[in-house]
């Protein structure tokens, strides 16, 4: 795992417009190296937007985004080579298995024979060596997500940017996945994670963004953002929950 000094991640005045309507709105935030970070926030809050950015997928309105000390758009292609990202919504090549897929990031990414052993040790974690014939077109969606994190973290990059990968994941697959990203954690690796799940949050994460409305409402480790409750109670508190009403018809 290559170490650096500055931030894994920098946004500053990160804002993204689609017409009249301001989806993330001059977000500053600082993810340090060797960091499990969450970011939560509501549906529409504008979480993917921002990763979206973070990965280089979306061009910010104005502000920037730096990966590993790089900037996102100056110097893009080593910010990328610093990053793995699992985001929803992206396409797998669908006609290919998952050792085939890992071979052909290897090659895209110019990596030598020791892609090799990892691809086997990623595979075997998590548990996609059972189906070694399967295409990705016949994979569930748990399978997309364990293949879709092999991709992400088959070069070692510094920066993971991952976007709800427990959802559909079984509970087992579940605890591979957490114990490999606290692994890499461990050694040096920076992960920001998006999730609705505030269970995972608070159990793997050490420090917690809120989202609402494309800003920012707190930022700081996850028993400060907590404050003595749940997470998911402190969450309800800072958004507030919709108007309640009796359905006579229910």
């Amino acid at each position: 795992m290559n170490s650096f000094t500055n931030p894994a991640i920098q946004l500053r005045g990160l804002t993204k417009r689609f017409g009249d309507i301001t989806a993330v709105d001059s977000i500053d935030l600082t993810v340090e190296a060797g960091n499990f970070f969450g970011i939560v926030g509501p549906n529409g809050a504008g979480k993917s937007t921002t990763l979206a950015m973070i990965a280089g997928l979306s061009a910010p309105t104005t502000g920037t985004v730096s990966l590993a000390g790089y900037d996102m758009i100056r110097d893009r292609e080593r910010a990328l080579g610093a990053l793995g990202i699992m985001m929803e919504g992206l396409s797998l090549p669908e006609r290919l298995t998952g050792a085939e897929l890992l071979e052909y990031t290897a090659g895209l990414r110019g990596m030598d024979a020791k892609w090799r052993d990892r691809s086997d040790d990623l595979l075997t974690v998590l548990q996609l060596n059972r189906a070694p014939n399967t295409l990705i077109v016949d994979y569930s969606t748990g399978m997309r997500k364990k293949i879709g994190l092999a991709v992400a973290l088959l070069h070692r990059p510094p920066v993971l940017v991952l976007d709800e990968p427990f959802e559909a994941i079984d509970p087992v697959s579940a605890h591979s996945i957490e114990a490999l990203l606290r692994q890499y954690v461990n050694r040096g690796g920076t992960v920001l994670l998006s999730s609705h799940n505030m269970d995972v949050i608070e159990r793997t994460c050490t420090r917690v963004a809120l989202l609402s409305r494309g800003r920012i409402l707190v930022d700081g480790t996850v028993p400060e953002v907590a404050a003595g409750k749940t997470l998911n109670e402190a969450f309800v508190d800072f958004i507030g929950v919709a108007p309640q009403r009796e359905l006579d018809w229910l």
